[in-house]
């Protein structure tokens, strides 16, 4: 960019591209109310020149090799060839500075660069030139001027005019003759000595005689110095002297002014004890978080609190008190130096509207500051204590919680008669929030142990509860299983007392059914015998044709009696057989349903007729079914029997029917056994099928029948089991498969 220079000002050529550095450095010189021009090229720069120029910057990269010819041109521009020239460099080395001085080059400066030291040198510069101008005969004649002393009076521009603006002190230092020459009155503040007294002596008299590091202040300013007159901007550390002789945190930035024939330096000297105390507090709080964060012990969080807070504030005792937590009574938590005595007399003090600073801060909720304890009311009743260990000023402020709850007070302690200033203030609010959050972290931490401890006897207490329950529950198991085995006895014994008396029933049915066979037979047999007999007794006397042939009919008559009667019998044996043999197993085969029936039923006929019972079967000739017949004769007789037990208690003449349909795919068969007695309760219904469950106990009734031939529908012959009752009778319906699973366990069998 390119900038004319305004000319009622003293005015400044910068040639050089706008890097950051440039902008910063403008910005520097408008602040000191100097006018500014930019060139970004030589050939810019000269035309610049040409409208006048005081000093000139330039950017050594832009001049190349040609430096010689380059400074050349733009002095003869400015029309002024003592103008002087500052040669900035991004690269520095021993030859480019040596060209740039031959060049006539005033100083050398390195970029990148500070823009509050460039522009104060290019202040000291165009102060020196004017002085240069004024005084040429002095200049003339460089050697007597070795012989005494610089005046900074003498500059056109009056130097110390200058630095009365500067934000820091500023000193001159005079190398040839090792005096101090000039200094502005924040120099005069900073050491706490007018200008006169300063410029009495040397540097004796703002330096100690030696360093914090052992080392000797005239050799690090004599290394320092060396350094500043070869052209650069020296910035370092040092401990500067108070008149009253306490150190002085100092940063020192040393620049030579080139004044021919004089070796002078311009010290700005920053004080760092308010940035040091800054950093140390941040640094301590950040120490203190983390304490706190990690749970260290309170008395010792506290003390590092309060040393902290003595570090920033000379001559203060720090110290915190705690209140108890029913809100009377105050405790000595730390006062790492404070008399340990006097803090043992406070603790356990009650806090009031006149108990000291502490006790008054915390009862009323607000800071409290007492300038001298000798004359104030609060300290009424502890005067005398306060002046046993040299306490005259007490400033306290309550520490709060979260929850706006007094936890405490922090108090700074004072041996003369002062009221704080604000940074004092500043540091009672670091405190107070500081110890707030230590404090109220301790008192967390005594709540969750106090909640862990009665959390632990809960959990003891439950745990001692769940052991003994586990006892009783593996009593109760063992009981349980005792009992189990019990019922399982007791569960085979009865199905076994059943099969006892299914096969009792049986055997009466086939008794009765080969009862009648054989009785006629036996009729037949025994009636032909005593016809045998007389017709032997008849062959003495003679037989006649006629009786021989009624004999030979009747002996006919009886053969086809006894046959037909004997081949009756011998049926009812062979499905008796097929029976029993059905009953004995659980093999596969096929059969025709109703054959099956109606030899199922048989035995059953004479038992049901002598109770006066009717029982009838309808089942259609071609079902058949490829299953067990075992377990399904097992079935149908428990329903039948059960029909007899329970369905026609106290009566005669009930009816019981079998009914046998197809699906319409044919892949299910639905049997029927239906009566017209008493019915099943609504709510027995859903426990018909459980084990031992019977309407009739210690009426010979197990309360198995039912759980047996559900187990066998569902698990043998696959299928499922129904129960219907209006009140009116009850029919259980079996839906079978035509063609049975795979063979499995017969429960109950």
């Amino acid at each position: 960019m390119n900038q004319l220079i305004s000319s009622d000002r003293a005015r400044v050529l910068l040639v050089s591209p706008a890097t950051s550095d440039v902008r910063e450095l403008l910005y520097e010189l408008d602040r000191h109310n100097l006018g500014t021009g930019v060139a970004g090229d030589i050939d810019t720069g000269v035309e610049l020149a040409a409208g006048g120029a005081d000093l000139i910057l330039l950017d050594a990269a832009l001049a190349g090799a040609n430096i010689d010819a380059t400074c050349l041109r733009l002095r003869n521009a400015a029309e002024r060839h003592g103008v002087p020239l500052l040669l900035m460099s991004s690269s520095p080395s021993a030859e480019e500075q040596g060209r740039s001085v031959g060049a006539g080059a005033s100083d050398y400066i390195k970029m990148p660069f500070n823009a509050r030291d460039v522009a104060e040198k290019i202040l000291m510069e165009l102060a020196l030139h004017k002085a240069h101008k004024t005084d040429g005969e002095t200049i003339s004649k460089p050697d007597s001027m070795a012989a005494r002393p610089f005046h900074p009076q003498t500059l056109e521009v009056n130097y110390h005019s200058i630095l009365a603006g500067s934000p820091d002190a500023v000193l001159l230092f005079d190398i040839d003759n090792a005096l101090l020459i000039d200094a502005n009155h924040l120099a005069e503040k900073l050491f706490g000595m007018p200008l006169a007294i300063l410029l009495q002596g040397g540097l004796e008299r703002v330096f100690p005689a030696r360093q914090a590091d052992g080392m000797a202040s005239p050799r690090l300013l004599q290394e320092k110095m060396h350094d500043t007159l070869q052209g650069r901007i020296v910035v370092f550390r040092a401990e500067c002297r108070h008149r009253d002789g306490h150190a002085i945190a100092c940063e020192i930035r040393l620049m030579r002014l080139s004044v021919p024939g004089r070796q002078l330096v311009h010290a700005r000297i920053i004080d760092l004890t308010e940035r040091n105390l800054a950093e140390a507090l941040r640094a301590g709080q950040n120490a203190l978080l983390e304490m706190i964060a990690k749970g260290a012990p309170l008395v010792s969080t506290l003390d590092r609190l309060l040393l902290l807070i003595e570090g920033q504030s000379g001559g203060v005792y720090c110290s915190v008190m705690l209140l108890d937590e029913d809100g009377r009574r105050m405790r000595s938590a730390a006062g790492p130096s404070l008399p340990r005595d006097y803090m043992d007399l406070l603790d356990g003090m009650e806090i009031g509207a006149g108990v000291g600073s502490c006790g008054t801060a915390m009862f009323r909720g607000e800071p409290v500051v007492v300038s001298d304890i000798e004359h104030d009311p609060l300290w009424a009743p502890y005067r005398g204590l306060a002046a046993t260990f040299g306490l005259r000023a007490c400033w306290s402020q309550p520490i709060f919680g979260q929850d706006e709850q007094v936890l405490g007070s922090f108090a700074m302690y004072y041996r003369e008669v002062r009221s704080p200033v604000p940074q004092e203030l500043m540091l009672i609010d670091v405190a107070t929030d500081l110890a707030g959050i230590a404090i109220a972290r301790m008192r967390h931490e005594q709540e969750l142990q106090r909640h862990r401890a009665h959390l632990e006897d809960l959990v003891a207490r439950r745990t001692a509860a769940l052991t003994l329950a586990k006892e009783q529950s593996e009593q109760a198991n063992r009981e349980l299983a005792a009992a189990l085995a019990h019922l399982s006895i007791t569960q085979g014994e009865l199905v076994r007392r059943d099969k006892l008396a299914a096969l009792g029933a049986l055997v009466a049915g086939i008794a009765h059914e080969l009862n009648t066979p054989i009785g006629n037979g036996l009729v037949v047999a025994t009636t032909m015998a005593e016809r045998t007999q007389a017709l032997q007794a008849g062959l003495q006397d003679g037989l006649r044709r006629s009786e021989l042939q009624a004999y030979l009919a009747q002996a006919s008559e009886a053969d086809a009696i006894v046959l037909r009667n004997l081949q009756r019998a011998a049926d009812l044996v062979s499905s008796f057989k097929q029976i029993a043999v059905d009953r004995a197993s659980s093999q596969r085969r096929h059969f025709p349903l109703r054959q099956f029936v109606a030899e199922l039923m048989l035995p059953l006929s004479a038992t049901l007729k002598g109770a006066g019972h009717v029982l009838s079967q309808d089942v259609a000739p071609a079902l058949a079914m490829d299953s067990y017949p075992g377990p399904l004769g097992q079935v149908l007789t428990n329903l039948v029997e059960n029909c007899v037990r329970h369905a026609f208690e106290g009566r005669r003449g009930g009816a019981i029917g079998i009914t046998a349909r197809a699906s319409a795919d044919g892949e299910t068969i639905s049997i029927a056994i239906a009566d017209n007695g008493t019915g099943i309760a609504t709510g027995d219904l859903a426990r018909i099928y459980d084990p031992f469950f019977t309407t009739r106990l210690g009426s010979g009734g197990s309360g198995l029948g039912l759980h047996v031939a559900h187990n066998i529908v569902t698990g043998v012959l696959g299928g499922h089991i129904e129960a219907a009752s209006s009140g009116a009778g009850t029919t259980f319906t079996l839906h079978l498969p035509a063609v049975a699973p795979p063979a499995g366990a017969i429960a109950g069998a």
